[in-house]
């Protein structure tokens, strides 16, 4: 019996810049031209400002943020992710801007003590050849 793989993105005409930094391991975020701001993920309309028109350009980002919140997943909910239980989710504020929240896998230890507010740096999982997925690991000095 083969294990499933991982599910691969399916980039469309909004994400594609998304994922292609992403396969060159740099993370990029949605800007909105109008307003400035940085939207996850972007949407026909800005959550900012409001603008129908917000022509979004994506902008590589540092990477660098704080953890808000976690889980440990021990049960996959899709079966390309039954090998890699029990992994933590973090929910990670980036440090461009206030309020700027991104979800990803924490690739350290999922027995990792995680605090609020312990810093974290983008990471990349190499799930495919040209397809990475972003994802999260303690920054220098982060661990407990």
């Amino acid at each position: 019996m083969t294990t499933p793989t991982r599910p691969l993105p399916v980039p469309d005409a909004r994400s594609a810049p998304y994922w292609a930094a992403a396969a060159r391991h740099e993370l990029a975020i949605a800007r909105c031209a109008r307003c400035d701001r940085f939207e996850i993920p972007p949407d026909a309309i800005c959550s900012h400002c409001g603008t129908a028109d917000p022509v979004f350009r994506f902008e590589r980002v540092s990477g660098r943020g704080v953890v808000r919140s976690w889980t440990v997943v021990h049960r996959a909910s899709l079966a390309g992710f039954a090998r890699d239980v029990p992994y933590l989710l973090v929910d990670v504020e980036l440090a461009e801007q206030a309020g700027l929240r991104m979800i990803g896998r924490l690739l350290d230890d999922p027995d990792t003590v995680l605090r609020d507010g312990m810093p974290v740096r983008a990471a990349f999982e190499d799930i495919a050849p040209g397809t990475a997925v972003p994802a999260f690991a303690l920054a220098p000095g982060g661990s407990s």
